[in-house]
Parts: structure tokens; sequence; C-alpha cells
């Protein structure tokens, strides 16, 4: 479109340049785009004279006709007006956010003088307290059968105070309600029950099981045995709920994690609810149109979104990344503090809620994906070319270094959907036979496989293993030993042939296959990791050779030599006093140190 002169462009000269939110209209006055700005003129006024940002810039531009916008007092309220607007016309050119209201949710009609708790699938009630939504039916099923064995809640549908029925009904007289619809309960009694209920869905189920222990125990003082019973039958049906099977327990504090992965125009945002150190849920939301959105914006657009607009948050948010404008977002989950963990519990929780944002993602681009599209995918398509009945999304490579039959190790490499995983990396120092290949294969495999098992953790979808027929025998006989079922497949390197249990003929793949270069890739990825163990256990081995003959220098502080000067040069070029100032050292025995290592000055 032609824009200098027009009246679009005297237009946008005239805009305010406060904080606000900007609405691109067509020709026919349909909303193609919304969005938000620290200064109004000189955003807009920058689609037009800043640098092209692809095709769907482009489109943009030509279809633009007007621009509306509305100020407000600063950036988060204008964070806050764009998500409204976004939802409100859903433009064509804003990212996509598909909700899923298919799933069922919990709601407790607290706006009710007299609240029911209802499962629903649209969040459409007036004043009601929403939990999940459940993406486990079982679980949600589960849910309600405890609450309904543990509190009185009322089942029927009466606008308890504009109609009241005759009598109470048969749930009265099976003792699953305490007939508050015929006066036989209190508002007050109802509506604290209530609270526990919500409380109970909140995850706080030691201050639910605290209050029954004492009500059984204060029916066993009066005699009330038979309510007594009532309340330690309820405790069982609330340990039962809490099995592993139904609750993960991660550790850490009341917290909100947000995962988020992404695929090229499609992402997905995750929040896995932590509540005492255990999972009670996982909500999702699926982002489209992102292909020329990074992947901090794309955060951005889940959390002002969605996250902000969930019920009881918590007040420990841990994100994977900072979100685009991280701190207008923190402004407007104030009281809550923010956080980017990069180690220990907090991380492992973050790390869930990537993972779970992963397999998601995963499984909606291959429910999405045509047979065709599928082949193209180097994964698919080894999956394919090995005659795999499970496609590899996730696979390992196995690879023994050695040095003249010293310091032999085992690297292990993990890759999920064809790209590396590094957290899933694991070393290994070889602690059987140094000089056998084969048998620091079968270690490996055995040690490895142990493991997964004793910490009931992901199998890999495939196993390769780096050498011939006598390095995938090895693996095999070690599988086959722990009656685990994973495909093993081995790449030798002098022809880049594939091998597998029991079949008489190689699989030799063309050069330029997918297939391939994903197995090539993943058998150098774990190549050069090896090596790199393997040099840094030469060097420790070395280092700790020469000071062995010091007397006087014991494990400790070779340790905490290594620690402080790397090597043996470095402590050959250090001075006695910087070596003195370790704990546990004098000038004396640094002297000592300097000799031995050949410094005689």
């Amino acid at each position: 479109m032609k824009f200098e002169g027009s009246d679009l462009e005297r237009k946008i000269d005239s805009l305010p340049s406060e904080p606000g939110v900007y609405i691109w209209k067509g020709a026919d006055g349909a909303v193609l785009y919304v969005g938000k700005a620290a200064r109004l003129k000189q955003r807009v006024k920058s689609y037009f004279t800043g640098p092209e940002q692809g095709l769907k810039h482009i489109a943009l531009l030509k279809q633009i006709a007007d621009v509306e916008t509305i100020v407000v007092p600063n950036e988060p309220q204008s964070l806050l007006l764009e998500n409204n607007l976004i939802k409100e016309h859903q433009p064509r050119f804003n990212i996509a956010l598909r909700d899923d209201k298919s799933y069922p949710s919990i709601a407790v009609t607290v706006g009710e003088d007299l609240p029911r708790v209802l499962v629903v699938r649209k969040l459409d009630l007036k004043n009601a307290r929403y939990f999940g939504p459940y993406t486990d039916v079982t679980v949600l099923r589960k849910t309600l059968k405890v609450i309904r064995r543990i509190f009185t809640v009322r089942s029927c549908h009466y606008r308890l105070m504009d109609e009241r029925p005759a009598r109470a009904c048969l749930d009265f007289h099976i003792k699953r309600c305490l007939a508050p619809c015929v006066g036989k309960q209190s508002v007050a009694e109802y509506r604290g029950m209530i609270n526990e209920v919500v409380s109970f869905l909140e995850g706080k189920t030691i201050d639910v099981r605290t209050r029954l222990r004492e009500r059984m125990e204060k029916s066993a003082a009066n005699l009330e045995y038979e309510r007594a019973a009532e309340y330690r039958n309820s405790i069982k049906w609330l340990d039962q709920l809490e099995t592993p099977q139904a609750i993960q327990i991660v550790g850490g504090s009341d917290s909100d994690a947000i995962g988020f992965a992404r695929d090229g125009d499609d992402a997905v945002g995750v929040l896995i609810r932590i509540r005492k150190g255990k999972v009670l849920g996982r909500e999702q939301r699926f982002l489209q149109n992102v292909e020329e959105w990074d992947d901090s914006q794309a955060l951005k657009t889940f959390l002002t979104r969605h996250y902000l607009n969930v019920e009881a948050r918590s007040k420990n948010v841990l994100f994977p990344f900072p979100p685009d404008d991280i701190e207008h977002i923190a402004s407007l989950l104030e009281p809550a503090s923010i956080a980017i963990p990069r180690r220990g519990v907090y991380k492992n929780l973050v790390d869930l809620a990537d993972q779970n944002a992963r397999h998601l993602l995963e499984s909606f681009l291959i429910e999405s994906f045509e047979a065709d599209e599928r082949v193209s995918d180097p994964v698919y398509a080894l999956g394919r070319d090995l005659g795999l009945t499970v496609v590899p999304r996730s696979m390992v490579c196995i690879d023994i270094s050695t040095n003249q039959g010293k310091d032999t190790v085992g690297s292990l490499v993990w890759f999920e959907a064809g790209r590396p995983r590094k957290s899933e990396y694991r070393r290994f120092r070889i602690k059987g036979e140094q000089q056998n290949d084969f048998a620091a294969i079968s270690e490996v495999v055995t040690r490895y496989l142990t493991r997964r098992i004793e910490e009931k953790k992901q199998i890999p979808d495939l196993m390769v293993i780096d050498g011939g027929k006598g390095q995938l025998g090895a693996a095999l006989a070690a599988r086959d030993e722990l009656g685990v079922d994973v495909p093993l497949v081995s790449i030798a390197k002098r022809e880049e042939e594939l091998f597998q249990p029991w079949a008489k003929k190689s699989i030799r793949l063309p050069k330029r296959s997918p297939s391939l270069r994903l197995v090539q890739r993943l058998r150098d990825e774990a190549h050069r990791f090896a090596i790199e163990y393997n040099r840094k256990t030469r060097k420790k081995r070395t280092f700790e050779s020469e000071l062995l003959n010091i007397p006087g220098v014991g494990a400790t502080l070779r340790r905490r030599l290594l620690e402080t000067f790397g090597s043996l040069a470095g402590i050959k070029l250090a001075s006695p006093e910087e070596i003195a100032a370790l704990p546990g050292l004098s000038i004396v025995k640094a002297n000592k140190i300097l000799f031995h290592l050949g410094d005689k000055s």
C-alpha cells in the first residue's frame, strides 16, 4: 500500500507517545492485529519505516487500512488490555491460543449460599472457583469420589434461598448430606465444610486430614463410635487418593512451574501446580502462528492470555527462561515472586514442566502430520528404515574410549526428537577389564539400564552402540540378562553399516539419507563426549600420581590442589604463598610440594 502522504500517515503522525494498545484494521473494518507499545506513535510508525520482519509482516502491511489506539496509564495495563482485545477479536495476525475446553474441570459454586461441587466443561458459571482442567478423567472421578466420601456436599439443584423441598431427600438418610435444604444443617456449618473442600482441591490435604483426625478423636471420646468410624474411613479414602499413582512427589514448596516447547509455527505452554511438594494438576494451551515470533514473545502470550487469568496462583512462579516484558509481567503477578532456576529442586520442577510441554507438542504434531510429512522427519525415517514398531523419539548412543589400555571410560548421550538432551548425558568409569571393549560395553549397558529400572525412569526407544557385530552382541547379552525390551542397533565406522540383532545382513543406507545422518550425529556426539571424559580422567590420574609421592599430601589436599590450580603446571607456576593459602597447608609444606615437583630453586 502507499503510505507516504496518505490519510493513514497523517493519522499516525498525530498519535500520542504514551503507552497503550494499537489496533490495525482492514478496509472492511475487521481487526487484523492488536499490539501494545510503550510509545504508541513510534511503535506504529515503525511498521512502515523499520525493516521488514517476514512474509507475515508484508501481508499485514498490504491489508492495513486504518489504525485505532487506546492510551493507558502504564505498560502493565497495556499488557492486560492487549490480552483482552485479542481474546475478543481473535485477529488473524496475532498468535492463536487454543483453549482446552474439551477437558472437564471441577467447579465449586462459592457464589451460592449453599455451594455445590460440579463437573463442567465450560467455565461460564458466575462466581465459581474452578479446579483443573483434568486431562486424566480417572483422576477426576477419583477426586470426586473422595470428596463425596469425606464431605457432605449437597447434590440437588435447588436454589435454596428461593425454593426448598418439603422434606430431606435420600442422601440425608444414607448420611451423604446433612440436609441444609430443610434446616438440619446451618448455612455457616455448610459453608465451613465447603471451605474445607476448596482447601482439599487446592492441595492442602494435610489440613483436611488434621481436622478429620480431630473429629474422629472427639467422637470417640463422646462414645460416638459409629461417627468416629466414618471419620476413620474418610482418612483412609484420603490416603488412597494420595497414592503415588495419583500424585507425584517432586519436592519443593508451593509453586507454579511453567514449561514451554516449540516446533516451528506451533508451540505449547504448560502450567504444573505443585502444592506441598506434590504435583496436583497440569494445564496447557497450544499456540499457533508463532513462526515469526521468538520464544520469549510466545511465552509472554501464554502468560498474559492464560496464566494471569488462573485462579489460586502460587506465590512462587518458576519460568524456564525470561519472557518478553518480564518486568511488567512480574508487576502483574505481585505479590508473587518469579524465578528462573538454574539448579536444585526448582530447576527439576521446571524441567518437569518442559518435559510435559515437549510430549504434548509432539503428540499434537503427530496427530496433525500427514503420512508424507512424517516420512520427511529423520526420526520417523529412521524408525521406518530399521523396521521399528515404535518411532524412536528418544534414543541413546554408547561409546567406549581408552588410552593404551588405561583410563577406560564409557559415554552415553541422549537425543530427543533428533536433538541433544544434555541433561540425560551419562559418563561411566569402567570398573572391569580395561582392555576389553566388549566387556566395557556390557558393563555400561548393565549399569545404565539397572539404574533406570531402579529409579523408574524412562527407557529410551532405541539404543545405538558404536561398533560392529561384537559390540552389538555384548550389548544384546547385557540387555537380555536384565529383561529390558529396548531395540538395539550398532554402527560400524569403516563402512557406516548398521547391524541389528539376529539379522544376517547389515543395513547400508544412502550417504545422504536423513536416517543415516541422524545416527552419525548421535554416534559422533557420543564419541566426543567419551574423548572429553577420557582426557579429564587421564589428566586427573597423572596429577594424582605425581602428588602421591609427596609425604603428607593426602587425598583431601590433592583434591584442593586440583580444584585450585587445575594441573601440575598450574601448581609449579604458583608461589609458595599461594599454595600455603589453601586450608591444611603451611609455607613449609608448600615448599616441600614445589621441591618434589621439580622446582629446586
